[in-house]
């Protein structure tokens, strides 16, 4: 069965590279190979240096794998932390006020 291969948007793919080049930054700086890592985490050697390439067809579990062993899952849990999301915030809070009456009441 032939895999799909996953296209992203220029700036998706710019922050998955991102990602990948800052895992390998990581490893290389505890002075670990891909080897060591890959092993850890249950992944081929091949597939943790698509990682750091940036190849979104690579599984997120893989890239959360390696942040694991990296010591890095703590700042994994900011990304799309809903008390840092200002947009969604902002729109969550229009939709409030809409659904609020304005200006009615029900005393009689």
């Amino acid at each position: 069965m032939a895999r799909t291969q996953i296209t992203l948007p220029y700036e998706a793919s710019r922050a998955v590279q991102a990602l990948g080049q800052n895992l390998r930054t990581a490893r290389l700086r505890r002075n670990m190979t891909l080897e060591e890592v890959a092993g850890r985490i249950g992944v081929h050697r091949e597939t943790l240096a698509m990682a750091e390439k940036g190849n979104p067809n690579v599984s997120m579990g893989t890239y959360v794998g390696a942040l694991w062993v990296l010591g890095l899952t703590n700042d994994l849990l900011a990304v799309a932390d809903p008390e840092r999301d200002r947009v969604g915030q902002s729109l969550e809070s229009r939709r409030e006020r809409a659904r609020t009456p304005q200006g009615l009441s029900n005393d009689f």
